[in-house]
């Protein structure tokens, strides 16, 4: 993209705390030097603990959003997040079909770090239809992989391996498609995810950082993955190389979620941890 500054779109859920959702995407892009922009698919009233209640705008407001910023701004990436229903998904695969959006990133939000569900059961098989289609990435944790693929979640790291084989499957083989399968669930201090394009399985290791301030954390490594995607192109392998700089800036901003204070269960992490100086 030589020097230009990449434009990012995110379309997902209002998170009023700003741990999750848009708020926490447009921090993870400025956090990596992408210009952010935002529509709105969805709104919750939530916190740190709960997710109380879920509205989704009228499908037609939905529409002229995402018709309005398309025909004005030109967008390098797309990050996707929380939907909400069928036909918010079935809305949003069209306009990206119609628009041919580059560096599509589908993280398949289904269930809050609370527990709670964001995903109807009905827009899974939508999703999976008519959302994969467009999707340069899906970054699945392992319960939403259980989810997708109509089975238990990977239990271990040889389950995941899989897991991700399946996931690929369902995307379209003509063209470059990646699955970033995310193992967190996974029990122990080591941590493994897999990244995957058919050909290559990239295993990708870390170590667990003790903390509960790990609200949005896919969310905002989705988000990261999509800023740094258009800025990358230069290198051998740039999807790895963009995917490698997204997980090494969330563990720093895992690591640095002390500094917060926000709320009294999963606190966020700290998207801006590389700009914020304190004495």
């Amino acid at each position: 993209m030589a020097s230009t500054i990449p434009n990012v779109l995110s379309i997902a859920g209002v998170d009023p705390s700003g741990g999750a959702g848009i708020f926490a995407d447009l921090k993870a892009f400025s956090a990596l030097g992408a210009y952010g922009c935002g529509v709105v698919a969805a709104l919750t009233a939530q916190n740190t603990q709960v997710v109380a209640a879920v509205h989704v705008p009228p499908i037609d407001f939905l529409r002229q959003q995402l018709d309005t910023l398309f025909a004005d701004v030109t967008l390098h990436a797309v990050k996707i997040g929380m939907l909400g229903g069928a036909d918010v998904v079935g809305t949003v695969a069209d306009t990206l079909a119609r628009e041919n959006a580059p560096n599509v990133v589908l993280d398949p939000v289904m269930v809050a770090k609370s527990g709670d569900h964001l995903l109807a059961k009905s827009a899974v098989a939508m999703m999976r239809e008519a959302l994969f289609p467009q999707a340069f990435m899906i970054t699945p944790n392992l319960p939403e992989a259980g989810v997708l693929l109509e089975q238990r979640a990977p239990e271990t790291v040889k389950e995941m391996y899989r897991a991700a084989e399946r996931l690929r499957e369902l995307l379209p083989t003509s063209s470059e498609r990646w699955v970033l399968l995310k193992g967190g669930h996974l029990p122990g201090n080591e941590l493994t995810d897999l990244l995957f394009d058919g050909d290559r399985m990239v295993e990708m290791g870390g170590h667990r950082i003790e903390t509960r301030n790990t609200h949005g954390t896919g969310c905002s490594l989705s988000s990261a993955v999509a800023a740094l995607l258009p800025q990358r192109t230069r290198e051998m392998r740039p999807v790895e190389a963009a995917v490698r700089d997204a997980r090494q800036w969330l563990a720093s901003a895992i690591a640095a979620s002390g500094q917060l204070d926000v709320g009294h269960g999963h606190g966020p992490v700290h998207h801006f941890h590389r700009l914020w100086c304190r004495d």
